[in-house]
C-alpha cells in the first residue's frame, strides 16, 4: 500500500485524450513514442514509479492545455517489445490537482502537484450504498445493444460497485470532457450518476454540448 508520505511532490505527466486512469483501478498503455520512451526510463529510476494521466483540453489556446486534476497510476506490469516499444499496465493510486507545469531539460511534460484534496484515494475500496444494480444494468444492457457490443454480464452482477462503476467509466467511449467529469466526479456515487447520465444522453442521441447544458 502507498502511503501519503510516498506520494511525490513532482511527477512526469502523460497527456492523453480520453484515456482515463482511477484510483484502485488499472490502465494499460502502450508506450512508443521516444519522448515516452525515455519518460518510461526515467520513471524506472525513480522509487515510487508513478506517472501522471492527465486529458489535454481540446485546443491548445489555453496556457498549458492540460486539464488541473488528472490521476497518478503506478507502473505495476511491464514488457518490451523486440523494436523497443513498451506495453505497461498503470495501477490507480490517487487523483491530483497541477499546481505549475515544470519547465526542464525531459523531453516529456513534468508538474509540481498536490494530493491533499484527494486522501480517500488511498483509503478502502468504496462502495456505492443508493446503487440500484438491476436498473443499472437493464440501462448498461441498452446502451451495449445500441453500440453492438458484448460483454459477460455474469462477471458485471457480481463485481464490487467500485469495480463495476469505475471499469466503465474507463472502458466505454466518452469524449475526453465526459471522461474529465468522471475524473473529478467527489464519490462513487456521484461517478455512478455522472456515468448513468452520459449513458441516458447517448441512448437519446444527444451529444456532449448538450450534457454540459
Amino acid at each position: 500500500m502507498i502511503q501519503a508520505t510516498d506520494l511525490p511532490d513532482t511527477l512526469a505527466v502523460f497527456p492523453l485524450p480520453g484515456a482515463l486512469l482511477l484510483p484502485r483501478a488499472r490502465l494499460p498503455l502502450h508506450i512508443f513514442e521516444p519522448r515516452y520512451l525515455q519518460m518510461l526510463e526515467d520513471v524506472f529510476k525513480t522509487s515510487h514509479r508513478m506517472i501522471g494521466m492527465v486529458q489535454p483540453f481540446p485546443s491548445k489556446a489555453k496556457e498549458n492545455n492540460l486539464h488541473s486534476i488528472g490521476c497518478a497510476g503506478r507502473v505495476t506490469q511491464f514488457s518490451e517489445t523486440e523494436d523497443g516499444r513498451y506495453l505497461i499496465t498503470l495501477s490507480g493510486v490517487s487523483r491530483f490537482r497541477i499546481n505549475k507545469e515544470v519547465n526542464g531539460f525531459t523531453p516529456y511534460r513534468r508538474c509540481d502537484v498536490d494530493w491533499d484534496s484527494f486522501n480517500r484515494d488511498l483509503g478502502k475500496v468504496e462502495a456505492d450504498e443508493d446503487f440500484n444494480r438491476p436498473s443499472f444494468l437493464e440501462l448498461l444492457e441498452r446502451f451495449f445493444e445500441s453500440r453492438s457490443l458484448a460483454t459477460d454480464w455474469e462477471v458485471l452482477k457480481d463485481a464490487e460497485d467500485e469495480l463495476l462503476i469505475n471499469s466503465l467509466s474507463m472502458m466505454l467511449d466518452f469524449d475526453p470532457e465526459d471522461k474529465q467529469a468522471l475524473l473529478e466526479a467527489p464519490s462513487l456515487a456521484t461517478r455512478r450518476e455522472t456515468l448513468v447520465t452520459l449513458i441516458e444522453f447517448a441512448l437519446r442521441g444527444g451529444s456532449h454540448e448538450e450534457i454540459l447544458q
